[in-house]
């Protein structure tokens, strides 16, 4: 495999029936800058069959890149593979097209194949939303409600503050505390 900044296709010289490319790209391909949350980990991996189906060139194939993420729960590092195993790519050509460049349309399918929301494990637990200790390392020794319910508090808004019945204005009682009678 051969190391390369772009991802160009030689049209003149494709072989009729099509041919197969595979090889590894420059670690900069992907130009994310200082994006804080994803940072690609060496070179982007590529495995194409271009042809020519009239004035089109058509590749197929699959790209991948590992990437290091921060977990959107814990904020722990670690590290995944994007991949793109349908990459799927039409560019219009005409007589006068010497050379196709990819690296547009691979960048792109890299950066739609990130997780939109990563986690460093599908089970993680998180921070304690109190002291912000990591959840999957060990427990912590703040005091959680039993019933797990977020929601619970709302049920105070139901009540009232003190000295009222929980009724709407003009004395009528709210559809949730009739239900719960």
């Amino acid at each position: 495999m051969q190391t390369q900044g772009h991802l160009i296709v030689d049209v003149a010289r494709l072989d009729k029936d099509g041919e197969e490319f595979s090889g590894e790209t420059d670690e900069g391909l992907l130009e994310l800058g200082d994006e804080p949350y994803i940072t690609p980990l060496g070179v982007m991996r590529y495995r194409f069959f271009a042809h020519l189906l009239g004035s089109e060139l058509l590749i197929q194939g699959r790209v991948w890149q590992p990437i290091r993420c921060v977990c959107r729960r814990c904020g722990a590092d670690f590290e995944t593979v994007a991949e793109e195993n349908e990459f799927v790519c039409s560019i219009e050509i005409d007589a006068k097209t010497e050379y196709a460049d990819l690296t547009d349309e691979v960048r792109e399918a890299i950066i739609l194949a990130f997780p939109s929301y990563p986690l460093c494990r599908e089970g993680c637990l998180g921070l304690c939303p109190t002291c912000g200790a990591n959840l999957n390392e060990s427990a912590c020794a703040c005091k959680h409600s039993e019933g797990g319910n977020e929601f619970a508090c709302l049920d105070d808004l139901l009540k009232g503050t003190p000295g009222e019945t929980g009724k709407k204005r003009g004395g009528r009682k709210s559809s949730v505390e009739s239900q719960r009678k």
